[in-house]
């Protein structure tokens, strides 16, 4: 503003009230259509419990769906150990050490990415959660002949899915803003 549109008690005449208020003239303000858009890099780090709540439950739909596609990508829906030839003593099991490294990171980087967004408690369900269903039900729907040590197995897996993901989660809350 110049000085010819002040006054001498240093307000503006009310003839420039208006275009102060302009997008035009305040400098790099984005229009609301563009601050809502999902595609604008500030919307991506957020925080979830104070956006629109559309934005928010997609984007933690979008989570649960990633957190469970990662699982049914690096893990066999099958997980019982089977022989490594027919009628061999010696049994192998099916998951392989880069398909765990692989879920881990992924689960990792979910939980990383929600916990500076969002709650905690939603971080552990939106990234621990969806696994753990869908190991439940592969174990419950592939039966061990011999004797059932799955539900150990599989509170064991979930108890360390979910210790990991509220630690994860927990560090990357402390990178947030204080108004966050």
């Amino acid at each position: 503003m110049t000085a010819k549109s002040m006054n001498m008690s240093g307000r503006m005449s009310p003839r420039h009230i208006g275009r102060r208020m302009s997008p035009r003239h305040m400098g790099r303000r984005m229009s609301p259509r563009h601050e809502l858009s999902p595609i604008n890099a500030r919307n991506l780090l957020e925080s979830l419990p104070g956006s629109p709540s559309l934005r928010r439950w997609v984007t933690r739909a979008v989570g649960a769906g990633l957190a469970a596609a990662a699982y049914l990508l690096c893990l066999p829906w099958d997980l019982r150990n089977r022989p490594e030839t027919p009628g061999a003593i010696n049994e192998t099991s099916p998951v392989t050490a880069l398909g765990i490294t692989i879920l881990a990171v992924s689960m990792l980087s979910l939980a990383a990415y929600f916990g500076f967004r969002d709650r905690l408690g939603w971080a552990l369900l939106l990234v621990a959660a969806p696994p753990a269903t869908l190991m439940y039900v592969s174990f419950d729907n592939h039966p061990e002949p011999d004797a059932a040590v799955w539900p150990l197995a599989w509170g064991f897996f979930v108890l360390v899915m979910g210790a990991g993901v509220l630690a994860v989660a927990g560090f990357a809350r402390l990178f947030r803003d204080s108004e966050a």
